[in-house]
């Protein structure tokens, strides 16, 4: 019989606990065996998946899509999941040797690097290569890889605008536009910083995120200490090129040019959090603290994320948007990481757990080739209901796919829990000391794990039946150490 188990996260630390359950279709061998027919038939010569029919069914496009990089980046994603995950029959991720595929998958991206359409989106397409980099830093085709697309994506800044251009105007040289989205490829420039030793890819980065904080930020409410206050993001500005002088704000996506585009919101939440974890520097975390702050607090009473969180309810039902709500997800668990106050930490924890529960429970769509349905690609466009490639945000693949799984990972890497068809729940841990109180009591750290008088080898997994409950993780990287009172039933 499935054993599930349940996690549980106060917020805040000290008094009421508030629960968050982890779905259990997030460690489904439905993802694997629907990436890997996903990968089985991608056309030749190759195209990449990027949303689907209103039926499920994949649609591919040309390499030179801005979307093409999630998918391989997916079966790397696999490949993270398996690292902390083992493979078993049960969990279906012994199905392939995903680095192979995502290897595989990633040729037809090659091409791009000596000059491609996708303006400032030479982060997604570098995706892959990235998380190459991650497993064979030496690897010199994924360093090319990256190398080439920073190069492009530099030779876009402007240093008078002070950021990197997103579109080009073919009618209009001058009109220099940027959006919310570009906040997501500055990664891109800190990679190539860290291979080159160039730190002029580390100003642009810097550079391009303060113009965005100053022009793309709206003034819902200054951010003050210790309570955070709203933020809300324009999609689109545009610039005079010349002067640098904002000439329009407005959306491309979104409902009206004053409302808040959902997914623009949430790109917003993950680049600043980021931008933090790469430079320290605090407005970037507040700037993400805000936006989040923003995202959760119009996120309607049924928890279901929609495309605008100012598209009108009528006529109903407003459609939702699964990439927005799994790359929120993604975004509040890197908030979490970086953030410096614990009951923040465990509170943005909790809230991307209780957006991925409602967004698995409205759109893990088995039948469909996609992970999850209820996407909105682009409603102006009349572009909805679908499947999306960059949407698997929270959890079930980097299509939203690439995000999902992402999100899932970092999930298991939290609490590292791995669910399987036997009477056992494995954990694992990384700069952890980890306390059970059971029918046993086990003490754990990175060397090793006593139970009485033996001392066992803790190579990064073991395996208990006992009944366990009120599990805390106390993570000594930080500062000060962030402590999670968990209760697992299994």
């Amino acid at each position: 019989m499935r054993q599930s188990a349940l996690l549980m996260l106060p917020t805040p630390l000290l008094g009421v606990f508030a629960t968050s359950s982890i779905p259990t279709q997030l460690y489904s061998p439905l993802i694997p065996i629907k990436v890997l027919a996903t990968y089985n038939a991608l056309p030749k010569p190759i195209q990449y998946p990027q949303y689907t029919t209103t039926t499920g069914t994949w649609l591919y496009f040309p390499p030179d899509t801005w979307t093409s990089g999630f998918f391989p980046a997916t079966l790397y994603a696999l490949n993270s999941r398996k690292t902390v995950c083992p493979a078993t029959a049960a969990n279906a991720l012994a199905l392939a040797d995903w680095v192979t595929l995502g290897r595989s998958a990633s040729t037809g991206l090659v091409p791009l690097e000596a000059g491609n359409s996708q303006g400032h989106d030479q982060g997604f397409l570098s995706l892959p290569f990235a998380e190459e980099l991650e497993i064979n830093p030496s690897n010199t085709t994924a360093q090319k890889a990256i190398k080439a697309f920073s190069r492009i994506l530099a030779a876009r800044f402007n240093p008078i605008v002070g950021c990197t251009r997103s579109w080009d105007s073919a009618d209009d040289p001058t009109d220099f536009q940027v959006i919310i989205d570009n906040m997501m490829n500055l990664e891109l420039l800190f990679s190539a910083a860290d291979l080159t030793g160039n730190a002029t890819l580390r100003t642009i980065a810097m550079t391009h995120a303060d113009t965005t904080i100053k022009n793309h930020i709206r003034d819902d409410g200054k951010y003050q200490h210790p309570r955070f206050h709203a933020g809300s993001t324009w999609h689109v500005v545009e610039y005079n090129s010349t002067t640098g002088a904002v000439i329009r704000k407005r959306t491309a996506q979104g409902f009206a040019d004053n409302s808040t585009w959902s997914r623009g919101q949430a790109w917003g939440i993950y680049g600043f959090a980021n931008m933090y974890k790469r430079t320290n520097k605090v407005d970037y975390l507040n700037t993400a603290r805000r936006l989040a702050k923003y995202f959760l607090d119009n996120i309607p009473a049924d928890g279901i994320v929609p495309w605008d969180f100012n598209a009108p309810l009528i006529p109903a039902p407003r459609p939702a948007d699964s990439s927005a709500a799994t790359i929120a997800s993604m975004g509040l668990l890197l908030l979490a990481e970086v953030e410096t106050n614990s009951d923040n930490a465990v509170f943005y924890t909790n809230s991307a757990i209780n957006i991925t529960n409602v967004i698995t429970t409205l759109a893990f769509n088995e039948p469909w080739q996609s992970i999850l349905s209820n996407g909105t690609v682009n409603k102006p466009e009349n572009n909805f209901l679908t499947g999306i490639t960059y949407g698997l945000g929270a959890v079930y693949s980097m299509s939203l796919q690439h995000f999902y799984m992402f999100a899932a990972n970092v999930r298991a890497g939290m609490s590292e829990i791995c669910f399987d068809d036997v009477n056992e729940v494995g954990f694992k841990t990384r700069d952890a000391i980890i306390d059970y109180v059971g029918e046993e009591r086990t003490n754990g750290d990175r060397s090793s794990v006593d139970r009485g008088t033996n001392t066992l080898p803790f190579n990064g997994a073991f395996k208990t039946t006992q009944h366990l409950a009120n599990i805390s993780f106390s993570f000594s990287g930080k500062s000060p150490p962030i402590t999670y009172n968990a209760l697992l039933n299994y």
